[in-house]
């Protein structure tokens, strides 16, 4: 009896310390550290004008020193590579990670805030109220094809929506 209780025990012994034995585990453990800057405080002082960027329906504010823009019902600010987003153009502004971010945003041409001659200021309230609609019904593209053919009819030619006037 005495020799049966040992027997158990080693072999109890043998299955605990194989158990305990490094192996393929599912269990894992994972520590990220990051320490972001501040994104520093933007500050305007009223709902700012807006223009629309060609051949987007991305808009920004062309008299705001910072770069910030509105898509789709919100406002959008890259900082030191790091997207950020807020409901109002003063933020609250929080972390987007970069598969969030819309694609017309990342692709924006870097010169975007360079603004053509003749580009219509937008009170932010209307475009607050009208966004959705002038995106579905293509209404700054249907202005740009009017205001296209103008050009072609006054000056001939050649004046077409990358034509002189907007070389400015």
């Amino acid at each position: 009896m005495k020799m049966r209780k040992t027997g158990l025990l080693a072999v109890g012994g043998a299955l605990l310390m194989l158990a305990g034995l490094p192996g393929r585990s599912m269990a894992g453990l994972n520590i990220n550290i990051g320490i972001n800057a501040p994104l520093p405080a933007v500050v305007i002082p009223a709902p700012p004008l807006m223009v629309v960027i060609p051949g987007t329906y991305v808009y920004y504010p062309p008299d705001v020193n910072v770069n910030v823009l509105f898509y789709h019902g919100y406002w959008y600010r890259p900082h030191e590579g790091r997207w950020y987003r807020a409901r109002a153009y003063n933020g609250p502004w929080i972390y987007l990670s970069r598969p969030r971010v819309p694609r017309v945003l990342i692709t924006l041409p870097p010169d975007y805030r360079r603004m053509p001659r003749g580009r219509e200021r937008i009170p932010y309230g209307q475009l607050r109220r009208n966004w959705s609609r002038w995106e579905r019904e293509r209404y700054w593209d249907r202005r740009e094809d009017r205001r296209d053919r103008g050009r072609d009819e006054d000056h001939g030619r050649g004046w077409g929506r990358h034509g002189r006037d907007d070389d400015d």
